[in-house]
């Protein structure tokens, strides 16, 4: 293992108001099958609006499940956690799904209904607000999330597709049907699990300099794991690190460079 870390460092500073923190976490700890060795301990870092802030690691550093312990989708063992200004440590039940629908999360697998349009799945979105068979089919939406799930394809660049089922569309196109439909949800921040893993390469930029059209003209506030720590650089303000379960870097990705990045999984 190597001994490169870097302290953590908070970006915020007496010019950032605590109204722009959209996700506080403090002292996150994690283990498996009650295992006396935490995958992750002590964690702690916030995110503020218009960022997009990268989480790189090795493999099985724990990196997704941070991601979802942020949301309560797997259960850390300890911790604080803050989202848009709401404590969620101790919510249950419809208070938690309240809160997590601020958050828009995007799958390594697009986990889209094959056989419908993608205006149907983009109106999935939807669901997170309202339930019922509207927001399940496009032939019965309401005009008003029909026309949002249709913008929200137009922000990806897919509105000429909006009737073609997704079982047509090739890997790319799925993933920005799942992007479409995360905006969908009108989030305050948006998370992202190896987004472009599954991608060629030509995709997977697509997807990134998508991710970038939204945080710099829509102020989208962008949380991704990456194993590409070219795309970390090159698509993210900043550059959070877990290594030796630790959160051991915390940097502006302007004062960092590929090789330092790499020296960081050496």
């Amino acid at each position: 293992m190597s001994n490169y870390t870097t302290e953590p460092t908070t970006l915020a500073d007496a010019s950032v108001s605590a109204t722009s923190r959209l996700l506080q976490v403090s002292g996150l700890t994690k283990s498996f099958d009650n295992s006396s060795t935490p995958i992750f301990s002590d964690v702690s870092f916030s995110i503020f609006a218009s960022q997009s802030v990268a989480l790189i690691g090795s493999n099985g550093a724990g990196k997704s499940t941070l991601l979802r312990c942020c949301l309560r989708l797997i259960e850390p063992d300890a911790g604080s956690i803050v989202l848009d200004g709401e404590t969620i440590d101790k919510k249950s039940g419809r208070h938690l799904s309240k809160a997590r629908n601020k958050v828009g999360f995007v799958f390594q697998k697009h986990c889209l209904v094959p056989r419908l349009s993608a205006l149907s799945n983009v109106l999935h979105g939807n669901l997170a607000y309202s339930q019922g068979p509207r927001n399940w089919l496009q032939g019965l939406a309401k005009q008003d999330a029909r026309e949002r799930a249709m913008d929200c394809l137009k922000q990806v660049g897919l509105a000429h597709l909006a009737n073609k089922r997704c079982d047509q569309l090739s890997g790319g196109q799925s993933q920005r049907v799942a992007v479409a439909r995360a905006l969908m949800q009108q989030p305050s921040i948006l998370f992202a699990d190896e987004p472009t893993a599954s991608l060629d390469p030509q995709s997977a930029q697509e997807i990134m300099e998508l991710f970038k059209g939204l945080v710099k003209n829509q102020g989208l506030t962008l949380f991704f794991v990456s194993h590409n720590i070219e795309h970390a650089l090159k698509y993210a303000d900043r550059v959070l690190g877990l290594q030796e379960r630790k959160l051991s870097l915390d940097s502006a990705t302007h004062t960092q460079s590929l090789q330092s990045l790499r020296a960081f999984y050496g």
